[in-house]
């Protein structure tokens, strides 16, 4: 595995107070504290299965935006018809906010013209199911365990291995083996995510625009 980790710092001119101010104006915090806000990490696992395969994991406080989602990109198709200017597919399963499931794809335009554009099949759960409430997660679990039911619980041995994948990790940053980079409040997060992201495999257009819910 390798990966970047980062802490945040003020935006000068955020349009909040909080905006303005970084991890280590918390008055809780130390001047010198080296915990990590943001962190990009990139797993890979050893089978024949896998083979090849990143796994990309990137999460960060005090963002420019509060998203939890599963992104499957696939692979360049080996022959593109349109000329290769084609994007890739993508498979998305968006936990929150606004819960949904959709695949990115490239559709030939239609009419008479032989031009690929993208378009998407889409379940947005508050469009398709308007008439449920949709709790949020942190409801589901609540009720869970007021229920005593584990249902929607990371199972124990799930949890496990986790932390013996992280715990290396977290204890050489403990130790200063890595200090944490800057990164501004209301940002993306740290730029050198991006480039290490790209350098990992995905590929990233910016061509693609949501659509969903327009008539």
């Amino acid at each position: 595995s390798s990966g970047i980790n980062a802490e945040y710092g003020g935006n000068p001119t955020g349009p909040t107070d909080d905006s303005k101010l970084g991890y280590k104006d918390d008055p809780g915090v130390p001047n010198d504290s080296k915990t990590a806000t943001f962190a990009c990490a990139k797993l890979n696992i050893d089978n024949d299965r896998w083979a090849g395969v990143p796994f990309i994991m990137k999460c960060g406080k005090a963002m420019n935006e509060r998203k939890a989602e599963i992104r499957v990109q696939f692979k360049d198709t080996p022959s593109d018809i349109f000329g290769s200017k084609c994007q890739r597919n993508e498979l998305v399963i968006r936990v929150q906010p606004d819960e949904a499931v959709y695949c990115k794809m490239n559709v030939k335009s239609p009419g008479m013209s032989f031009e690929a554009e993208e378009s998407e099949l889409n379940l947005t759960y508050h469009e398709r199911f308007q008439d449920i409430d949709l709790p949020d997660a942190y409801e589901r679990l609540i009720l869970d365990f007021i229920l005593g039911t584990q249902t929607n619980f990371v199972r124990t041995d799930e949890l496990a291995e986790a932390w013996r994948i992280f715990t290396p990790l977290l204890h050489k940053l403990d130790a200063g083996s890595k200090d944490p980079v800057d990164y501004q409040y209301g940002s993306r997060g740290v730029a050198a995510a991006d480039q290490f992201i790209k350098e990992s495999g995905f590929k990233f257009s910016g061509t693609y625009k949501w659509n969903a819910g327009k008539k």
